[in-house]
């Protein structure tokens, strides 16, 4: 019975959360953000281009 008391205590504990997991969400954010700048710009010199 104990163990069921010690398994719902480890699980509602809040998870340790580490510096460098922080620092990768905002990268691959940012990386996100300037890979869609750069398609929408591409995207809108192929249009200039073919319009003449």
């Amino acid at each position: 019975m104990d163990a069921i008391f010690d398994d719902l205590s480890t699980a509602l504990r809040k998870p340790q959360s580490d510096f460098g997991a922080k620092v990768r969400v905002i990268a691959l954010d940012a990386a996100g953000k300037f890979f869609t700048g750069v398609a929408i710009g591409v995207g809108f010199a192929i249009v200039h281009a073919l319009a003449g």
